[in-house]
């Protein structure tokens, strides 16, 4: 703040000792003290929003800058869109062109474009089949007997627990074992 050292400090409180008087400096010391960090907080908030206004500014200028750029950027991505389009709408003209000059050789020649997939032996290409794939194809579409068999010849045992009194005090339990038929039924109903 101010570039005051220890002397000047000294000066000044002796100067104050003698205009004031020695009853009434420490109330004048304390009232100037009050001021004294007002007036510094006061600048140093004064300081912060200087500061943050700064910077504030400066983070605009990164905004504006990157909003500059990001505009440029879609124009380039424009121009290059725009590109696309017309070399994509060129290649379809292309094959547009390419499938009228086909039609018309086809059409000169008397076949279609059909004929164009069967193979050297005259042969459809696309209607001829591979015997082992069909072999294959048999293969996957087999019923499975095998396992229906072999659930039908191992039937499951139902395992049957009853309780029997003998008298209030002890009681046994009894296991007794379902035949398969009745088993059978039982899961039916």
């Amino acid at each position: 703040m101010f570039d005051m050292g220890f002397t000047e400090l000294m000066i000044i409180g002796i100067v104050a000792l003698v205009v004031i008087g020695p009853e009434r400096l420490p109330g004048v010391a304390r009232t100037a003290g009050k001021y004294l960090g007002k007036l510094r907080r006061f600048m140093t908030n004064v300081k912060a929003d200087v500061e943050s206004e700064l910077r504030a500014d400066e983070l605009r200028e990164i905004l504006s800058k990157q909003q500059d750029e990001i505009q440029s950027l879609k124009e380039v991505v424009s121009e290059v869109g725009k590109e696309v389009d017309s070399g994509v709408s060129e290649m379809e003209a292309e094959i547009d062109r390419a499938a009228e000059e086909f039609q018309k050789k086809s059409a000169e020649e008397g076949s279609s474009w059909t004929d164009s997939i069967k193979g050297p032996g005259g042969g459809d290409k696309a209607t001829e089949t591979d015997p082992k794939l069909e072999a294959a194809e048999k293969k996957a579409t087999k019923p499975k007997v095998v396992k229906k068999a072999r659930a039908k010849a191992k039937p499951k045992t139902v395992k049957k627990t009853t309780t029997v009194k003998k008298s209030a005090s002890t009681s046994r339990s009894k296991t007794t074992r379902k035949s398969p038929a009745k088993t059978r039924k039982a899961l039916e109903e």
